[in-house]
């Protein structure tokens, strides 16, 4: 379980109806020549210190910054019955103090500017991870060597005692989304027997949680993190030499630790089909299907994930070709390949449409498979399947670190198959697969041998089980479990260190500067503007068409027009349908995205440098002759509206969708659910008028900027640009104004109630209007949001979650706007925390702007933070394309990013409190919490802070069911 970054959680809640690229994008090369292809590969050194520490090193100076991973081969996989969630809850434990270190794990790197950094705990490992600049890398090696050697010097039961409050939250909270953590519990409970290391969750049982001591963890700690059961990758701008003088000068005198048997793989194949029933508070039926496969690296593994992406693997895919296009069951199918060091996980899901009998959709799912299993893939559908995965990898090289970088991938091939170059092997086995072997393979492992959950909705008055499903059911104990191969015996010792540790953590007096390409503009022969920045560090274009126009440009309109339609332009052009559509971004290598934000929408492009021309032709088709076919429009509605419903099933988009019109009133731009989905009622009424008046107004050359970011050149891209939209001309109509209107705060406090009865936990959100991101001190309105809110050591998380561990994360964040943005404050805590965690959230906010003002430590922290991240924050063409928007959008100049660091230096304490003072209004703010109101109704409105409404889902009052009046005064 990932300890989210804020940044992620809060990008997540505010783009789901965005065309944002993804972080692994198209096929990189076109499909016929996928097994042809050179495969990508990161060159890397390895060697091992006296004390068994695996060190493994790969150069790469494009940015001045080093990604630290540190790995240690155990997860859940090695907790003992009783005992579950141990590792997860040691991961929280490893970002607590240490021995030299008396303060929380995170300090010390935001001073320094860290990016990417986090920990998770899956079956088989716990990682650690963070990105800080070169001159940072002695800084983050001694953290991560002083927990490994000395966390029990600092470790009591006081840390214990809050990261277990930390992660029970942070199991109510996935337990409380729609199809969430209890489902994943329910099949992995029924996949594998009791004594299978893979029979239960990661994230444990509460029963469990609750049991643990501090001496369970002490004795984990000696057990599983020495230095010779871990591995430490370095990727960046370091040598092996000097990586090698490194590590050894900062771990070499940590202790081995004991040896650590290696588990063996257990398919644990089932010869039988089961099933099992779920009734959940969710808005559609749910059916899911698992077959257990041989584990990580196997051949079977790499071509039974070339099945899965056959199968059930975007538009293209047999079964969302059967289900959504042609039998129009499903809103939606995948199926997936779920990799693991002892076993894996081959899985089919399928939102079932509404009104749809499950049966009927299984009878089209055998169907497919049985045809499947027959036949096996065509050459042209395995060919396609090859390039996605090839392309996966080339856009994950692009970074050096983070979830899915270089040095994720050098430390798994090291840790699960020693050999950190273990993912080129996979990638060159499946690149060299035939149809024959694929067949082979799925008829061997997903013949037989199902476990079919199905998730039901609540019937009236039904309650959904509270219970863990790992102690309420799942298979008992089988014979034949492989028994574990002790250690191989080494001499292991430790080197003596000239490092003092009483003189704590290495102080950072220097940082490299940003490297930001300069931007350069053109004209296309029809007045579009163009602005590149040259980047020939990997043979990679990005491009964005970006158009004025928005979820903001839904005003006078039905709601959701924009997103829908942009959403329409993949789904067909003149000439061509959907699939063909999807089926030419493969072959080209290329992906083609359309979406919106707040105050615009977007067509981008991310492909290959020799596939440049033929991708932006097929960009140029999607922009400009749009089909909007009826049936296109009947399927995509069908899951638009079912998107709706579990947007309102989904505790933050429930209060999302509410309290944006709360904030702006009526016949504003942004009176809107900030989802960008719209209403039901709108969505159903949509016509492909409406979508073509849309593409009138706003989708035109006229209005929109083209942003390119890559390896490419202005002569030799304007003239590939003017070849497909340097003829197109712009409609007499003038573009539409948005009303961004100053909104007036409404003078006192509001709290807006909405019901989920049986909830987990409740969600508090709450807001008022901030100054536009154009607004000239908006810098230091971030800083302050930082300080207060926005970073994981602010104050609203330490004292939420890492003060009352009542909460999994407490934040404060922004969303930019062109007009009057939102200030919001977020929290999800447990229930019976309703009340107290309001009232903490109020009292901070009162603090801030009162008795208690920002010191200079915490604006100096979140500045340093800021300037000295930038470095490591432009990786990727999508990152530089990303500040090229921001630049666009918010009418900044082009220097903006390299001028960044000293106007960010320059904010004084006095100019950031004034930000707080201006946007942190406590006795105005709109609160709107959801949760179960018979639990938490009356202690909410016991605090009297001001009118109380109910809201039902679609933000319209409703009669009170917690004892209370409907509206208070």
């Amino acid at each position: 379980m990932a300890r989210k970054p804020l940044a992620l959680l809060i990008a997540g809640m505010l783009t789901l109806g965005a065309g944002a690229l993804p972080v692994m994008a198209a096929p990189a090369a076109a499909a016929g020549d996928a097994a042809q292809a050179a495969l990508p590969d990161i060159p890397y050194t390895r060697f091992v210190l006296p004390n068994g520490l695996t060190v493994v090193v790969s150069e790469d100076h494009k940015a001045p910054v080093v990604a630290v991973a540190m790995w240690y081969h155990v997860g859940s996989a090695r907790e003992p019955n009783g005992k579950s969630g141990y590792a997860h809850l040691f991961e929280h434990l490893m970002f607590e103090r240490s021995g030299h270190h008396d303060g929380n794990y995170f300090q010390p790197f935001e001073k320094v500017g860290a990016t990417g950094m986090n920990g998770t705990t899956a079956n088989d490992r716990t990682n650690y991870f963070e990105t800080v600049p070169t001159t940072a890398l002695d800084m983050a090696l001694w953290m991560e060597s002083d927990r490994m050697g000395w966390l029990l010097d600092g470790l009591g039961q006081d840390e214990v005692n809050q990261q277990r409050g930390v992660v029970q939250n942070e199991k109510r909270q996935d337990e409380n989304q729609p199809y969430g953590l209890r489902v994943q519990e329910n099949i992995e409970a029924n996949a594998y027997p009791l004594n299978h290391p893979y029979h239960h969750d990661t994230i444990g049982s509460m029963k469990d949680l609750n049991a643990a001591s501090i001496d369970d963890f002490k004795t984990w700690f000696r057990t599983y993190y020495g230095a010779a059961n871990a591995t430490l990758v370095m990727v960046g701008d370091i040598t092996p030499a000097e990586a090698k003088a490194k590590a050894l000068k900062y771990f070499g005198e940590i202790p081995s630790g004991p040896p650590v048997a290696k588990l063996q793989p257990w398919t644990f194949p089932r010869s039988t089909s089961t099933r099992g029933t779920m009734h959940m508070d969710v808005p559609q039926v749910h059916v899911y299907r698992e077959w257990n496969t041989p584990h990580g690296g196997t051949e079977a593994d790499n071509l039974l994930s070339l099945a899965a992406t056959v199968l059930g693997d975007g538009k293209t895919s047999r079964l969302y070709q059967r289900l959504v296009y042609q039998d129009k069951l499903a809103d939606d199918v995948s199926v997936s390949q779920n990799s693991g060091e002892l076993a894996s996980q081959f899985e089919l899901e399928v939102d079932v449409k509404n009104g749809v009998d499950p049966a009927k959709v299984e009878a089209a799912v055998a169907d497919v498979w049985k045809t499947f299993l027959k036949d096996g893939p065509t050459a042209d559908e395995l060919a396609r399947a090859k390039t996605g995965f090839r392309a996966g990898y080339v856009r994950r090289l692009e970074k050096v670190g983070g979830f899915s970088g270089k040095a994720t991938l050098l430390a798994a091939g090291q840790v699960y198959h020693d050999d950190p170059g273990a993912w080129r092997k996979d990638l060159a086995a499946m690149m060299a697969a035939t149809p024959a072997q694929v067949r082979e393979a799925a008829r061997k492992w997903i013949s037989k041998g199902d476990y079919t959950l199905t998730v039901l909705p609540l019937a009236k008055g039904q309650q959904a089980s509270t219970a863990d499903v790992a102690e309420t059911g799942g298979l008992g104990t089988a014979p034949g479990a492989p028994k574990p191969v002790p250690a191989a015996k080494h001499d292991w010792h430790t080197v003596k260190s000239d490092v003092d540790r009483s003189k704590g953590v290495p102080s950072v007096t220097t940082f490299p500067d940003l490297k930001f390409p300069t931007l350069e503009h053109a004209k296309l022969d029809n007045g579009i503007e163009v602005t590149l920045a040259e980047r020939h560090d990997v043979p990679l274009v990005q491009m964005e068409l970006l158009f004025d126009a928005g979820y903001a440009a839904d005003q006078g309109r039905k709601l959701g027009t924009s997103s829908f339609t942009m959403y329409m332009l993949n789904e067909g052009t003149e000439d061509l349908d959907s699939v063909q559509i999807a089926k030419r971004k493969q072959r080209l290598g290329s992906y083609i995205n359309t979406g919106c934000g707040l105050d615009y929408c977007n067509i981008s492009m991310n492909a290959l440098t020799d596939k440049v021309v033929p991708s932006l032709k097929l960009v140029a088709d999607v922009a400009r002759n749009p089909a909007f076919r009826a049936s296109d429009i009947a399927r995509l509605r069908g899951q638009w509206l079912a998107g709706i419903e579990q947007e309102k099933a989904r505790p933050i988009t429930m209060a999302l969708r509410v309290l944006p019109p709360l904030l702006y009133g009526k016949g504003h731009a942004y009176a809107i659910p900030f989802t960008g989905s719209g209403t039901t009622a709108s969505i159903k009424s949509l016509t492909a008028a409406d979508m073509r008046t849309f593409m009138g107004d706003y989708i035109r050359p006229d209005n929109v900027k083209i942003l390119v970011a890559g390896d490419t050149t202005l002569a030799k891209l304007v003239p590939e640009l003017n070849a497909v939209f340097g003829n197109w001309k712009a409609p007499a109509n003038a573009v539409p104004k948005k009303n961004v209107a100053k909104v007036n705060y409404p003078g006192h406090v509001r709290v807006f109630l909405m019901d989920r009865p049986g909830s987990l936990q409740s969600v508090i959100l709450a807001g008022e209007v901030a100054p536009s991101t154009e607004a000239p001190n908006n810098l230091e309105i971030g800083t302050m949001n930082g300080a207060f809110g926005g970073s994981f050591t602010s104050r609203l998380n330490m004292n939420l979650r890492e003060g009352k561990h009542w909460a999994y994360g407490a934040f404060s964040f922004l969303q930019n706007a062109v007009g009057q943005r939102p200030f919001m404050i977020y929290a999800p805590v447990q229930t019976d925390k309703t009340a107290p965690s309001i009232s903490e959230a109020l009292k901070e906010a009162k603090a801030i702007v009162g008795p208690k003002p920002l010191t200079d430590a915490e604006i100096q922290k979140i500045k340093d933070n800021d300037v000295r991240a930038m470095p490591g924050e432009y990786q990727t063409v999508s990152a530089v394309l990303g500040a090229m928007q921001g630049i666009a959008l918010y009418h900044r100049p082009d220097d903006y990013v390299q001028t960044l660091k000293s106007r960010i230096e320059s904010q004084s304490d006095k100019a950031v409190q004034a930000a707080a003072d201006e946007v942190i209004k406590p006795d105005e703010l709109t609160w709107v919490i959801v949760g179960d109101l018979k639990k938490i109704g009356p202690s909410v409105r016991a605090l009297q802070l001001g009118s109380v409404q109910v809201l039902d889902t679609d933000g319209k009052p409703v009669a009170a069911k917690d004892g209370g009046a409907t509206n208070e005064k």
